[in-house]
């Protein structure tokens, strides 16, 4: 195939959908094809949010925003500017997407249902002619007079212009089709947005207490933050434990995922605080049994778990309590210390830190600044965000900018 005005995107991801998508809307006369190396587009979108999608989040402060970015924070401070929360509320709106926004600010399609996302981007592909070719894994691209070739393991396709948004990978090796070719160089990749592991400890037997608020810190690392925390059969999950993944990703890489999670239970206390706290309950309630403590505000199996833990009877009085064992209740409510070893994968919802370094793409136009007439979007970009739909945003975002780069450059 050998055409004059032809975009090819390497990836049916959100990134490479929201591209082609948009690129064939702008110009009419651009031929596209997406390239997928699986049998089935837009698979993150699917299983996104279990299964409902959480498009984007309700953050509309670009301050705020980019706060959410581990990575990337300020290559997007300058992408937003084209394309932010509110053009995607408004993109999907216009096709008849409606989007709510939960209590906690992610927003998803109003049906519950991931579906609706992705009859919305397959129906625009549809009307505006974009091809789909599936099982279609990219092994090698080449760049001569002026045109590409991307090379499939049956195939070769030729286009003028290339976006790859095929998401990032686990090793830095399965970056070499891309950099062998177009010289670019690459923040080498390291897991993102996984839950910690904690083997063999008692606290597993908790699994499906959640806690609403508490803050996570790695130890010997500066960076704190607070969230919804899980107890799982495995270890720790939730937000708080996902955001913390995220920030500190390269450091428990370089620990190999051996290190110490500290949770603070309760956030709004020190163990200064909480001392005083208990000092000042015992003065007036000193005979209220420790298992009815109602101010402690954590889910019940919880509270009677850390009372074991810190050597105290459920049933014994705050009057009674021993100095020694206080100590160590204190200690474990607002320091509790869990050995971290390994880390568990879900490759669907897989997230991973590292990829295209940002100095080499022009943050107004997602174009190489090495090569001609390609293109990156998504998660191929060393670009990662937080779990909340802010992986999402960066996808609309810079696909929706290169889109719009190659259509107005190819109608001219």
């Amino acid at each position: 195939m050998n055409e004059s005005n032809h975009l090819v995107v390497i990836g049916g991801g959100a990134a490479g959908f929201f591209c082609a998508v948009n690129a064939a809307r702008l110009n009419p006369s651009l031929k596209i094809t997406i390239l997928e190396r699986s049998a089935r587009v837009l698979q993150k979108v699917k299983v996104s949010g279990g299964g409902r999608c959480n498009v984007t989040h309700a953050c509309f402060e670009l301050s705020q925003m980019i706060k959410q970015y581990p990575r990337g924070e300020k290559f997007l401070k300058k992408a937003f500017h084209h394309f932010f929360t509110t053009d995607t509320i408004k993109w999907f709106g216009e096709r008849g997407v409606v989007l709510k926004t939960e209590a906690d600010g992610r927003m998803f399609p109003d049906t519950d249902s991931s579906q609706t996302i992705i009859d919305c981007l397959l129906a625009e592909a549809n009307k505006h002619s974009v091809q789909l070719r599936l099982n279609k894994a990219v092994n090698r691209i080449v760049r001569e007079s002026g045109s590409w070739t991307i090379y499939t393991e049956d195939t070769s396709i030729s286009a003028q212009y290339l976006c790859i948004a095929c998401g990032g990978f686990a090793k830095a090796d399965q970056f070499k089709w891309i950099t062998d070719t177009t010289g670019h160089a690459i923040s080498n990749p390291v897991p993102s947005l996984f839950t910690f592991n904690i083997p063999g400890h008692p606290i597993r037997q908790l699994m499906g207490v959640t806690v609403l608020k508490a803050q996570v810190k790695i130890a010997g690392s500066k960076l704190l933050t607070e969230g919804p925390v899980l107890i799982t059969h495995w270890g720790l999950s939730g937000p708080g434990v996902l955001k913390m993944s995220a920030f500190a990703a390269r450091e428990l890489a370089e620990k190999k995922y051996h290190y110490t999670v500290i949770i603070n239970w309760l956030p709004g206390f020190n163990e200064s605080s909480l001392r005083e706290k208990i000092l000042q309950h015992r003065q007036v309630k000193g005979n209220q049994k420790l298992v009815n403590t109602e101010w402690i505000g954590l889910p019940q199996r919880l509270w009677e778990f850390l009372l074991e833990q810190s050597g105290a009877h459920a049933d014994g009085r705050w009057a009674e309590l021993p100095a020694t064992i206080q100590h160590k209740l204190v200690k474990n409510l607002c320091g509790y210390e869990l050995q971290a070893h390994g880390k568990p994968t879900f490759k669907e919802e897989f997230v991973t830190a590292g990829g295209i370094n940002l100095a080499e793409v022009d943050v107004n136009t997602m174009a190489s600044k090495l090569i001609p007439r390609l293109y990156f979007a998504g998660e191929i970009l060393d670009v990662d965000g937080i779990t909340g739909g802010f992986n999402f945003q960066n996808a609309w975002t810079t696909g929706f900018i290169a889109a719009n780069t190659i259509a107005m450059q190819s109608i001219g």
